[in-house]
């Protein structure tokens, strides 16, 4: 399965952003870091930062850099004329979105479907299309949309308003095996239920072609797909890296945020601080001798680094494995006066919890 991250496109739609194209052409290089198959790195049809976007990063990635559009030749050729590798057209699929949004019948908006996409053939480049709200619609409709599109190379199901879970996911992609080829069939999918890496996941083992992601879950209302957790969760629990770098993962993700002036909970899964940071005391006394015993993974596979702190909550477990690390005989005394100064002095990370006892563990 490959990632096309849309944290350009989609994170600049979140409430009170604009990001400027120095700041999106930095996190698009960041990204191609990682080896990333693909970047949609804007919408130009609605505006001038995004073409601009467009033809600063034109030759200038290994991923496939896109543009979003909508099924209006002059979307594609919005998108066309900024340079990018590829258009991904997004059409209307569901009832209600075609009763609320567009006032328009479903061949109606199919048929101009097909017209952007031969257009945009017309004009050279490649072309994927997304079937709005398809995990809301009916199977048989689904079904047929996808039909309609047996040329296109990848055709997107996106949940855009996050409203499944993984055992839905799971049920609609076994039907739809049953009917059309997954390999090319696209996932994306929205975080509203806290669902999103786990459904992107769950369709990778159906065997789907490709999936949006973003960095930290960044877009619309509770954001999309977080790029590191799918990278991590695939890395450490089935042993598949997905041909990226991993090891650069984390380093890459944080580069992103800061070209962007976004910042993470510190609770965030895989990019946040707490995650990695270490202070119970059984926990820490376990984690000395095998790290392994409270964590899913090694943070350092995906470029991050753990912390074990010690201070008051720390117990004589710890105690005397630092004082063996400090090359020192952990007698009693010597175990009962670690945890003073731990509990005075902490909480202190693990190097500076060997120092203090080799400096004052036998003061008098």
């Amino acid at each position: 399965m490959e990632l096309y991250d849309l944290t350009l496109r989609e994170g600049d739609q979140m409430p009170d952003r604009s990001y400027d194209a120095d700041a999106k052409v930095e996190a698009a290089l960041a990204l191609d870091r990682l080896g990333i198959a693909g970047v949609q790195a804007g919408f130009p049809a609605t505006g001038e930062t995004d073409r601009e976007t467009l033809r600063r990063l034109d030759g200038r990635l290994d991923a496939t850099v896109t543009g979003l559009a909508r099924a209006v030749r002059g979307d594609v050729d919005a998108v066309v004329d900024a340079g990018a590798d590829g258009v991904d057209v997004f059409t209307y699929l569901s009832d209600r979105q075609l009763r609320h949004v567009v006032d328009k019948s479903r061949d109606e908006m199919l048929e101009a479907t097909r017209d952007a996409v031969d257009y945009a053939r017309d004009r050279g480049v490649d072309v994927q299309v997304s079937l709005v709200d398809s995990f809301r619609t009916d199977l048989a409709v689904q079904t047929d949309a996808l039909e309609r599109f047996a040329d296109v190379p990848v055709v997107n199901l996106p949940d855009s308003v996050g409203a499944t879970t993984p055992a839905t996911v799971a049920e609609r992609l076994d039907a739809l095996d049953e009917r059309v080829d997954l390999s090319r069939v696209g996932v994306h999918f929205h975080d509203d239920l806290g669902c999103a890496a786990a459904n992107t996941l769950v369709a990778k083992e159906h065997g789907v072609a490709k999936a949006d992601v973003a960095v930290a879950s960044l877009g619309e209302r509770a954001g999309n797909t977080p790029l590191e957790q799918v990278v991590a969760g695939s890395a450490s629990d089935r042993g598949d890296e997905m041909g990226l770098a991993v090891e650069r993962l984390i380093p890459v993700c944080r580069d992103v945020l800061s070209a962007l002036g976004e910042t993470v909970d510190p609770r965030t899964p895989v990019l946040g601080e707490e995650p990695v940071t270490h202070e119970s005391g059984i926990h820490t006394t376990a984690m000395l001798a095998e790290p392994s015993a409270f964590e899913p993974f090694d943070p350092a596979d995906f470029g991050g680094q753990r912390r074990l702190l010690f201070g008051a909550k720390s117990g004589r477990g710890a105690a005397t494995r630092l004082l063996e690390r400090a090359g020192l005989a952990p007698t009693d005394d010597r175990v009962e006066r670690a945890l003073e100064l731990f509990a005075s002095e902490g909480p202190l990370e693990t190097t500076e919890a060997v120092a203090l006892l080799a400096e004052r563990v036998d003061e008098k």
